[in-house]
C-alpha cells in the first residue's frame, strides 16, 4: 500500500490592504484548499465571524498558547497578536490536504526557518498603486483616516520583504491575480516549470516606494 502524499503549504502575505484575505477565500473556495484560521487578540470587524475568519482570544489566552508552544508561527502586528496552531495544520497536511495561510512576513519567516519536510509555496501580494492602497484602507471598517495613514507608514517597511517570497503578484484585477496564483499553485503540485519575470516586479516596487 503506497504512502499518502502529504499536502503542501501555500502562504499569501501582503502589506495591509493589498487584498490577500479576499484572495485566500477565493483560492480556498475554488481550489478546495484548507484555510488556516489564525488566532488573534484583535477585536473582530463588523463582518467577521469567530471561528470562521479568526479565532478571537484574549491576550492572556494567547500568551498561554505561546508558553505551551502551540503555535507554528505567531507575530505582533499593529499592537495585536496573530498565530497559527500546529496541531490542526499538520493534521490536514498528513491527510494530503493543501493548506493556505493568510499571514504576514514575520509568520512566513518563522515557518520557512523551521525547515519543515512539507513543501512550501509563498506569494507576496502588492497593490497596483499607493493611491489605490490608501483608498482600500480608507474604505474598511475603521475609526478614521489616521488608522489608514498608520497602515501606509507600515507599508513602506513591509514591502521590503518581497524578495523573501517565491512569487510577487500585483493585485490590480482580482480575477487576473487569482488566475496567476492558481497557475503557480498547480505548477507546484504537478511539478511543472514556469516562467517568472522579476524585472517587472522590481519596476513596480520602485514606483510604490518612490
Amino acid at each position: 500500500m503506497s504512502q499518502m502524499k502529504e499536502g503542501i503549504m501555500i502562504i499569501l502575505s501582503s502589506p495591509s490592504g493589498a487584498g490577500k484575505t479576499t484572495l485566500v477565500k477565493l483560492l480556498s473556495e475554488r481550489k478546495g484548499l484548507i484555510t488556516s484560521i489564525s488566532h488573534t487578540t484583535r477585536k473582530p470587524r463588523s463582518n467577521e465571524v469567530n471561528g470562521k475568519d479568526y479565532h478571537f482570544v484574549t491576550n492572556d489566552v494567547f500568551k498561554k498558547m505561546i508558553n505551551n508552544q502551540e503555535f507554528l508561527e505567531y507575530a505582533k502586528v499593529f499592537k495585536n497578536f496573530y498565530g497559527t496552531t500546529k496541531s490542526t495544520i499538520f493534521a490536514q497536511l498528513s491527510k494530503g490536504k493543501n493548506v493556505i495561510f493568510d499571514i504576514d512576513w514575520q509568520g512566513t519567516e518563522q515557518i520557512i526557518s523551521q525547515k519543515l519536510k512539507n513543501k512550501i509555496l509563498t506569494f507576496f501580494i502588492l497593490p497596483p498603486s499607493r493611491k489605490e492602497l490608501f483608498k482600500r484602507l480608507s474604505n474598511r471598517d475603521m475609526r478614521d483616516k489616521l488608522i489608514a495613514e498608520e497602515r501606509m507608514k507600515q507599508f513602506d517597511k513591509d514591502i521590503l520583504h518581497w524578495k523573501d517570497y517565491d512569487y510577487v503578484i500585483v493585485n490590480k484585477d482580482l480575477e487576473v491575480c487569482y488566475s496567476q496564483i492558481s497557475k503557480f499553485i498547480d505548477d507546484k503540485i504537478n511539478g511543472d516549470e514556469n516562467q517568472y519575470d522579476t524585472s517587472i516586479i522590481e519596476a513596480h516596487i520602485k514606483k510604490l516606494i518612490s
